[in-house]
């Protein structure tokens, strides 16, 4: 099974693009982000001729995410448990669906803005949700795992000059101790560094020329619990997604397991 999260930054400008990037790749199961449409304007329809059901949280904001399967899309949970809301509202940042017998979490973590605003503090509580959301599932022996763009940098290393990121957020103690927190759950980073580049970067500005001159940052990220992580055969990001016209700022990340059609690790999870 291949199982790949992506930003796609506006999924109604992108979809031409999702659309070819899916049938070029062979992906599965996609856990999508920043669709910015309504569930209404959600292209499904486009989607399913390609074979693949979508469950869809979203508003027309700035937000909204969604998980895309080829192969089933049971168990569908929107939302976390507790969730904070943000200026009086709950952002669709998060959805669950169970695909082919592996369970996923599609999330699009609060950007926190600055240090010291409102939203940082928002980010930290969304955080706590979000552990708090996965843990059972987390400690379980079914394959899972959270997908997406979490916003937060884990290490020095995941961006490409950390003293340019001085006081600034995604790469903070209080963020990555969030990260630390989640991962506690039982879950591990299972698209480890090197990967098929040296700097297995996930997003660059479009701005300053971050792409071609390689200023990026790994915030795309996936966590799988022990049965997800010991079925991991492969896992890279596909930074040729990010290039040309049109291009998200954010690169597909692309991991692929051993399971049997219900989810079960060969040999026993």
């Amino acid at each position: 099974m291949r199982i790949a999260t992506w930003n796609v930054n506006s999924i109604t400008v992108r979809v031409d693009r999702l659309a070819a990037w899916l049938e070029r790749s062979g992906t599965d199961v996609l856990c999508v982000q920043e669709l910015k449409c309504d569930a209404d304007a959600f292209p499904a329809q486009r989607l399913r001729d390609l074979g693949y059901e979508a469950a869809v949280h979203a508003d027309g904001r700035w937000n909204g995410v969604a998980v895309l399967s080829r192969v089933g899309l049971t168990e569908v949970e929107t939302g976390l448990r507790a969730g904070p809301e943000f200026d009086g509202r709950a952002e669709p940042r998060a959805i669950a669906a169970t695909c082919g017998g592996v369970r996923v979490w599609s999330v699009y973590v609060p950007n926190g803005r600055e240090v010291g605003h409102p939203h940082f503090a928002y980010k930290l509580r969304w955080f706590e949700a979000l552990t708090g959301t996965v843990a059972k599932d987390a400690a379980g022996d079914r394959p899972f795992a959270v997908l997406g763009d979490f916003n937060v940098a884990p290490a020095d290393e995941d961006v490409y000059d950390i003293a340019r990121f001085e006081g600034s957020t995604h790469v903070t103690e209080e963020e990555r101790a969030a990260l630390a927190a989640l991962r506690g759950t039982g879950l591990s980073d299972v698209v480890p560094r090197p990967l098929k580049y040296d700097q297995p970067f996930t997003y660059w500005d479009y701005r300053q020329l971050c792409f071609p001159k390689n200023r990026g940052m790994r915030i795309d990220l996936v966590y799988g619990n022990g049965a997800f992580a010991r079925a991991v055969e492969d896992a890279y990001v596909d930074r040729e997604e990010r290039k040309g016209k049109g291009a998200s700022d954010h690169a597909p990340v692309v991991v692929d397991l051993d399971v049997d059609e219900d989810g079960s690790v060969p040999g026993g999870a």
